[in-house]
């Protein structure tokens, strides 16, 4: 796509990826900011291929949107340091006079830093000039291909206390540059690491779309974790009128916090539900995908999982949901609902029990230091 065109209209795909943003900078502030305070240290948030800030119809993009957010919390106008780049100068220039024009951009202690810089290893020496890398960061990355980002480079984001990353990665293209000539190769080796893309290269030969795009991903995930990044969520979109998958947001942490916010957060962005269960998907055309489609239905897996993983333990209602669900697409409410399934069957004993637990909305709750114990052996 041109560049200069995507900013005429806004599309689905966009306001999702900005939602996601706007939605999680805030919760992550609030997080962060006890800790920052004792530590007498700002926040921060590099938006890295920022673009113009509005759309030609006036919507506002991510800049701006985490801007607004920024100007609605007073912590966060007083410790929050943004910088925004982008290696388009039209886009740079039209980003300061969009951020000057924003109502109430100066309660912000912090006057946002825009850059004009090609991405890559610079832009890190240029953060530490402007003691980015000190603080706590949530870095996101939302390149219009994929040249120059490298694992090294996200590894560099990830090094610094509370450091998050949110990267769009265009899944299409790196699918197909994999068959394209050596030329490609140098851009494959900095993504995954030489290795890594090597057994790749070996590994998707002669599969299905589905097996080769699985691959692909749980190769990014690996090498996200190896550098730093512990806890790893996808978020596919969909093509229109297809069940192909065209981008990936990757959501990049160091704590199972970050995670399970971002999870609720992306799960409300899901186009498909499966009892209750998200997808961590998005299609213009729903209707037409599911992740569950070919498989047994997602809680009653997690029921047997929790049967057998914790066989023989007794454990709280949270504890099993902090040691269970990463690399799991089951939210917390899903954990609760599993258990309450367990007890009714009469295959886990719980402390309280359910008649002497209150009820919500016509539900008997199960509340965070409720009390499970799984027996020894599965239930038959």
């Amino acid at each position: 796509m041109d560049t200069d065109s995507f900013f005429d209209e806004q599309r689905d795909q966009s306001a999702t990826k900005s939602r996601i943003v706007a939605k999680y900078l805030p919760t992550w502030a609030k997080v962060i900011i006890p800790s920052a305070k004792k530590w007498n240290s700002k926040i921060a948030y590099a938006d890295l291929f920022c673009g113009r800030g509005r759309y030609k119809n006036g919507q506002a993009s991510t800049p701006l949107l985490v801007l607004e957010k920024a100007i609605a919390e007073p912590d966060m106008c007083e410790m929050l340091v943004t910088i925004f780049n982008d290696k388009n100068p039209k886009y740079t220039q039209a980003l300061r006079e969009n951020i000057n024009s924003l109502p109430g951009i100066n309660k912000l202690k912090n006057r946002p830093i825009v850059l004009n810089m090609e991405f890559g290893q610079r832009i890190v020496s240029e953060l530490e000039k402007n003691k980015i890398t000190l603080y706590p960061t949530f870095y996101f990355i939302d390149p219009f291909g994929y040249k120059g980002l490298s694992i090294s480079l996200i590894a560099s984001f990830l090094k610094g206390w509370g450091c998050e990353c949110l990267i769009f990665f265009n899944y299409n293209r790196i699918n197909m540059d994999f068959e394209k000539p050596a030329a490609f190769a140098e851009y494959m080796n900095s993504l995954f690491g030489t290795e890594r893309a090597n057994d790749l290269r070996q590994k998707i030969q002669n599969l299905s779309a589905d097996e080769r795009e699985s691959t692909i991903m749980d190769a990014i995930c690996e090498a996200l974790k190896e550098v730093g990044g512990s806890h790893v969520q996808e978020f596919a979109f969909k093509k229109k009128n297809s069940t192909r998958t065209s981008h990936y947001l990757v959501f990049v942490s160091k704590h199972q916090k970050g995670l399970s916010i971002m999870k609720d957060i992306m799960a409300k962005e899901s186009s498909i539900f499966e009892q209750g269960v998200p997808s961590y998907e998005y299609s213009p055309d729903p209707i037409q995908l599911s992740l569950f489609s070919l498989l047994a239905p997602p809680l009653d897996d997690l029921e047997n999982m929790l049967l057998d993983d914790f066989a023989g333990q007794t454990l709280t209602m949270l504890e099993i949901y902090e040691q269970h669900h990463v690399d799991k697409p089951y939210l917390e409410k899903n954990y609760k609902e599993a258990l309450r399934q367990l007890e009714k069957q009469g295959k886990i004993t719980v402390n309280p029990p359910a008649n002497q637990r209150p009820k919500r909305k016509g539900e008997i709750t199960f509340a965070d230091k409720v009390q499970v114990t799984f027996p020894s052996h599965k239930p038959k």
